[in-house]
């Protein structure tokens, strides 16, 4: 995974920011759609169209159909995560 395409999908496209806020809370667990939604105080939609970015991208995994599926980080997101924390740090210093 390149640290361009983890920029781009992060601070260079819109709605980035409440996709590293996903990547976040599946670092720590598993989550479905409606507890991410819950956790995130975001819309279910909003969520589910975050999810599909992120699983096109090769950034999460999900196991299960539709309602129940369980999203988890992939393993080559577990092995950017570094760089993942990096690129959000700056942008959240840049955003202040």
């Amino acid at each position: 995974m390149k640290k361009v395409f983890l920029w781009w999908l992060i601070a260079g496209s819109k709605g980035g920011e409440n996709r590293a806020r996903i990547i976040l809370e599946l670092k720590s667990r598993p989550y479905n759609a409606n507890k991410l939604a819950e956790k995130l105080s975001l819309d279910y939609k909003t969520i589910r169209h975050h999810m599909n970015v992120l699983d096109e991208n090769g950034i999460v995994q999900s196991t299960g159909e539709k309602y129940g599926a369980l999203y988890f980080l992939s393993d080559e997101m577990e092995g950017n995560y570094d760089t993942f924390l990096s690129i959000w740090g700056e942008f959240k210093k840049n955003d202040e």
